[in-house]
């Protein structure tokens, strides 16, 4: 052990401690850091510099204490060799004697060591002889037990004489399971294998004794029997054969005789019948096994018999045997709503069959056992989730068709199409359809439907509006699809080897549209009420996070509303140009007054009421149909660009209007003659004039009717310009009249 160096105390108030420097994992930067946290590096400087100098002045005065050591240091080392040389001799001599010693010792323990082998080989020898002693003792006494009790049973006709074999063959097992473990640990003896057939003998007899002790027990419901064997059986480590046995021997015939595939078929519920049946089985013929082995609430505890479980091992197995083996049509996926119907019945039976497991130990066991699993297996879900997915995504795309065809009387729905969306929703959580192991696949089909109504309404949304008006896009189905089927064969004659691009899309009607606008929107509102649908589904298989299910919905309805403003632009382009349509008829005001001689005009133009149809139609004939606020949203935008347009077209009509007006002027002035005057300046209103009025009428009469619409001409887009224009023309006209 180091002896450790005491430093010199220094003043008080240094900034660190000396004990530092002493440390082992002394560190120069982290003792700055340190220090530096308390002082300033010139202060630390300072007090370093003072206990440099405390350290220099004790270490001069440590050398001056021991100078005299010091300086004779060389001179007590004279003569150190020849001494060390005179110690060198005997230490050899006593190595000498070491290593002698240690050989003699290392011979004495190898000879302990080889006796001590010999020994061990001797004891093990001497166990396997006495294994074989008692090998050799428990057959003769075995044997010697069944000849004694041979000869009682011939010679005794008491009736309790079936007890007696009980407890004989317990005795017979205990020692029996002796037998078998001195027989094990001496595996591969000579004596052994000559001693093997009276082994194999007796083994052969106690099984067949047990089995019918077993069977006597059973059949005449005798209890102490069926104990007293069934505890034998767990002495030998044999409780799976007397499983076995009661599977084969009591189960089995009953099996047989219940599931019989002719009956499953002939009668109406038939499956359900045969399942109640075998229900029977275990409180019918299963109860003195269930009291013996503690299956059953009545059983005692002091008498119960520990390691069996009949129903798991015995009656289940023998079950989905006989029905893997008579029943086969069962496990069919053909019909989906034959299976469905089978496979609800079954897995109901299933889980009555587990309440009458004795605890839930028993039912744990009964769902890892392999025919639990195998029964299961049996049942084809992908099948027919397969065959569903095809009904469903069949009629979903047959719906999804060109002609966008109605939708059937009493739906809440305009078109066919989304009214097999909701229906497929509906069928996939449907009591007819829903199998919980299926929930997941069924939940992403939800999800998929949505998804491609998303991708039909974004393909409408981009199809040419067809020019024909509400009755004709009222046409019947059969009409529908004859026009479409026409309408394509050129194409596909005329484009056989071009690609589907070069193919002209399908039109789509103006009513279509709004009524692919007011499904959107209904489907949009009932989207949480998937949610409510679903829910109860879900929390039947133990799923909770109904977040994140309320998160996937929401993002399908999204996705839908982010189709919603191109189907609305649409939807307004076309109200829009409809109006406008007529609108520009403006353009025709001037050629009906000028040169004509034709009266003032008192009312508007027939083309304004023209032009307000389209906006009349949506609000009457679609105020079932569409909500008021997307109506008025409609009304609102359409009649703004059409309210733009107009405004451009009268401006245009009235700047023609001015110019041919100045025109003329400047002619009369150089002709300075009347016979250059418009026709009617002498007579009253000039033509430009009643251009002029005709106009103004005509868009007084555009505000009344919007505003009967129950819209405000103020949120109209150029309808405050369009008005300012008409109002200056008007002014300009009834000043030159006066």
């Amino acid at each position: 052990m180091e002896a450790k160096m005491n430093l010199p105390r220094g003043p008080e108030n240094l900034c660190f401690d000396k004990d530092e420097f002493m440390k082992p994992d002394f560190d120069v930067d982290h003792f700055v850091s340190d220090c530096r946290k308390r002082v300033q590096l010139e202060e630390l400087r300072e007090d370093l510099e003072l206990y440099y100098k405390l350290l220099k002045t004790a270490m001069v005065e440590l050398i001056n204490k021991d100078y005299a050591d010091f300086v004779n240091l060389s001179t007590n080392l004279v003569g150190m060799d020849k001494a060390l040389n005179q110690l060198s001799v005997p230490l050899g001599q006593l190595r000498e004697e070491v290593m002698s010693l240690k050989s003699c010792v290392s011979e004495g323990i190898q000879a302990v060591d080889d006796r001590m082998t010999k020994q061990e080989d001797i004891r093990r020898k001497k166990m396997c002889v006495l294994r074989l002693i008692h090998v050799i003792q428990s057959v003769e006494k075995i044997e010697k037990i069944l000849h004694s009790q041979g000869s009682k049973e011939l010679s005794s006709l008491e009736g309790n004489s079936s007890l007696l074999t009980g407890q004989v063959l317990e005795r017979i097992a205990t020692e029996f399971n002796q037998l078998q473990f001195h027989a094990v640990q001496s595996k591969g003896m000579p004596l052994l294998d000559k001693v093997r057939p009276r082994i194999a003998g007796i083994t052969a007899m106690l099984q067949q004794s047990l089995e019918g002790l077993l069977l006597e027990g059973l059949q005449t419901s005798n209890v102490d029997i069926i104990r007293h064997c069934l505890r034998t059986y767990a002495t030998i480590d044999k409780t799976r054969d007397a499983e076995a046995l009661v599977g084969q021997v009591l189960v089995k015939p009953y099996v047989d005789e219940v599931v019989v595939e002719q009956y499953v078929q002939s009668h109406p519920n038939g499956l359900q019948s045969m399942y109640n049946r075998l229900l029977e089985f275990v409180p019918h013929h299963c109860r003195l096994l269930r009291e013996v082995t503690g299956g059953a609430i009545s059983s005692e505890k002091a008498d119960i018999v520990p390691g069996y479980d009949f129903l798991v091992n015995s009656v289940w197995p023998e079950i989905v045997h006989g029905l893997e083996e008579k029943l086969p049509s069962l496990f069919n996926p053909g019909n989906p709503d034959v299976f469905h119907e089978k496979y609800t019945t079954s897995m109901d039976f299933v889980r009555k069959f587990e309440r009458q497991c004795g605890s839930q130990a028993s039912v744990k066991r009964l769902r890892a056992h392999p025919s639990y699993h195998s029964f299961n297996n049996k049942w084809n879900l992908p099948v027919y989730f397969q065959i569903r997915f095809r009904e469903i995504a069949g009629a979903l795309e047959e719906a999804l068709s060109d002609t966008l065809e109605e939708a059937p009387d009493g739906s809440s729905y305009c078109l066919l199409a989304t009214h097999m969306v909701w229906t497929s929703l509906l069928k996939c959580w449907s009591d007819q359809m829903f199998l919980p192991l299926l929930a997941h696949r069924l939940w992403k089909l939800s999800l998929q439907i949505l998804a491609r109504y998303s991708v039909f309404i974004g393909e409408v949304s981009v199809r040419p509006i067809s020019g024909e008006n509400a009755k004709e896009s009222k046409k019947s189905v059969s009409a529908g699809r004859k026009e479409s089927s026409v309408s394509l064969s050129p194409s596909e004659e005329q484009g056989n080897g071009s690609s589907p691009e070069s193919q002209p899309l399908p039109s789509v009607s103006s009513t279509q549209l709004v009524y692919v606008a007011a499904d959107l929107d209904k489907l949009q509102d009932r989207i949480p009420d998937i949610l409510e649908i679903i829910k109860p589904k879900l929390e039947m298989i133990g799923f909770k996070n109904m977040p994140c299910i309320a998160g996937a919905l929401e993002d399908s309805k999204t996705s839908l509303s982010a189709c919603v403003p191109t189907l609305n632009s649409r939807i307004i382009q076309d109200l829009s140009e409809s109006s406008f349509a007529f609108l520009k008829s403006a353009l025709e005001v001037p050629r009906l007054y000028r040169r004509t001689n034709k009266e003032v005009p008192t009312k508007a133009s027939p083309y304004v009421d023209s032009a307000l149809k389209p906006f009349y139609r949506l609000q009457n004939e679609y105020k079932g149909t569409l909500k008021q606020p997307m109506i008025h949203q409609w009304l609102e935008s359409a009649l703004s660009e059409s309210t733009q347009k107009y405004y451009e077209t009268v401006s245009d009509v009235l700047s023609s209007v001015k110019k041919m007006e100045e025109s003329l002027k400047r002619l009369k002035q150089a002709r300075r003659t009347a016979t250059s005057n418009p026709v009617g300046t002498n007579g009253g209103m000039s033509d430009d004039n009643k251009i002029r009025l005709q106009l103004a009428l005509d868009v007084e009469y555009y505000g009344e009717q919007i505003r009967k619409m129950g819209l405000e001409t103020s949120n109209l887009k150029g309808f405050s310009a369009l008005t300012e224009l008409i109002l200056t023309a008007k002014d300009q006209a009834t000043a030159e009249q006066s």
